[in-house]
């Protein structure tokens, strides 16, 4: 099923509200992030990704969730100081959200594309194209800076 997020309107680390497709014309790595996930390092690599990629129209979004194993407890303020201070992580950070069960945006729509179902853990990424339609989805364990993810990103951003 052609999932897109343009429509999905999201809470921002400020409260406020916006809508993905303000994002029309870049490429978005969509992340659930955690601080206490031992995938939590996985912060560095997308900090490069957003490094390398930032000025081609890329940006990674992450959205901090605390549905699995209780792995992000803070509040958005102590979540936002924790990625800077301890991984240099300066993509935007979104206010805290549902990414199973009883889920909030951008999940609701997110969990719709293939494989549709629940996220299954922290760090499961949804590669969205340029046009707001989720190009890929990957599993927690694949790495950032994984040659799979860089070569999806490649190919969105040449698109």
């Amino acid at each position: 099923m052609k999932v897109s997020v343009t429509e999905t309107s999201v809470q921002t680390s400020t409260g406020t509200i916006k809508k993905l497709g303000e994002y029309s014309g870049k490429v978005l790595l969509i992340v659930n992030v955690a601080s206490y996930c031992g995938n939590t390092p996985q912060y560095s690599g997308l900090q490069e990704l957003q490094n390398k990629f930032k000025d081609k129209g890329f940006a990674v979004l992450g959205f901090p969730c605390n549905d699995f194993g209780n792995q992000e407890p803070g509040t958005l303020d102590e979540i936002k100081e924790f990625c800077s201070v301890k991984f240099g992580a300066d993509f935007e950070i979104f206010n805290k959200v549902h990414a199973k069960g009883f889920t909030t945006e951008p999940y609701t729509t997110l969990n719709k594309a293939d494989p549709a179902g629940d996220v299954s853990w922290n760090f499961e990424k949804f590669l969205i194209g340029k046009d707001g339609s989720v190009v890929g989805r990957y599993e927690p364990s694949v790495q950032p800076l994984s040659e799979a993810l860089i070569s999806a990103i490649q190919l969105a951003l040449d698109s």
